[in-house]
């Protein structure tokens, strides 16, 4: 990566899943997804935060982005959320809990460990059987980068062309519709946990990195999945798939 991108983008990648409470499908209507959206929108900028790709389901969320301060991230979602459940509440006329518990936070390293988690997160939809391509599902960040949508662009598109190495961000959207299609003619949709599970994904020396710096790090397990992608999570609740396993 370019000196001037490292400058740009200082911070970490961090990939947020939060899910309705009780896998509820509280954001199966469109009203919900736009009032989350639109709150999502102001909540980046207030909070000055690079958003790089989204994806709004029916019962969960997905939110990938750099932030310098992890507490900035916590700020960010408290206000978001607490603000858009209690929107949702008074307009459905319900009380209780809409979200389940706090959202669970992965630390993910750049380069094509990013790019996984970015296919990954715009695919989300396709995987269920919703829709059989990215571009039919208009909550999703992929109707930003390829600029079918642009009022009230969620998306810092300059920091993922710097990210992608590329001169501009036609030329990355045309790079990364190009390795999303490659993903989807290779038929590979499983779900993979470790995005949604783990405390970190990237290379081994990355996670190692991670696990040393936690608090409860003798408790934590590193498991290889794939050739050269390893995460690194709690040993407790479903485990990632190891790749000889």
């Amino acid at each position: 990566m370019p000196r001037s991108a490292r400058i740009l983008l200082q911070g970490h990648i961090y990939h947020l899943t939060h899910r309705c409470h009780n896998g509820s499908f509280f954001l199966r209507f469109n009203i919900a997804r736009a009032d989350y959206r639109r709150r999502l929108w102001q909540s980046v900028r207030e909070f000055k935060i690079q958003m790089l790709n989204y994806c709004i389901t029916s019962n969960h969320t997905h939110l990938l982005l750099i932030a310098v301060r992890p507490n900035r991230i916590s700020k960010m979602m408290r206000h978001l959320e607490g603000e858009f459940a209690s929107s949702y509440n008074r307009r459905k006329g319900r009380s209780g809990t809409f979200w389940s518990e706090r959202y669970h936070s992965t630390l993910i390293e750049d380069g094509q460990h990013l790019w996984n988690c970015m296919n990954y997160i715009d695919l989300n939809m396709v995987r269920a059987g919703v829709v059989g391509h990215p571009k039919n599902w208009h909550w999703c960040g992929y109707q930003e980068i390829m600029g079918l949508r642009q009022r009230y662009s969620i998306l810092d598109l300059e920091a993922l062309a710097l990210l992608g190495g590329a001169t501009d961000q036609s030329r990355f959207a045309k790079w990364y519709d190009a390795g999303l299609a490659d993903r989807m003619k290779s038929g590979s949709l499983r779900r993979e946990p470790i995005w949604t599970e783990s405390m970190a994904v990237g290379s081994e020396g990355f996670v190692s990195r991670v696990a040393a710096l936690a608090k409860n790090r003798k408790r934590l397990e590193i498991n290889r999945w794939g050739e050269t992608c390893w995460s690194v999570r709690e040993p407790v609740g479903c485990h990632a798939i190891r790749k000889d396993s």
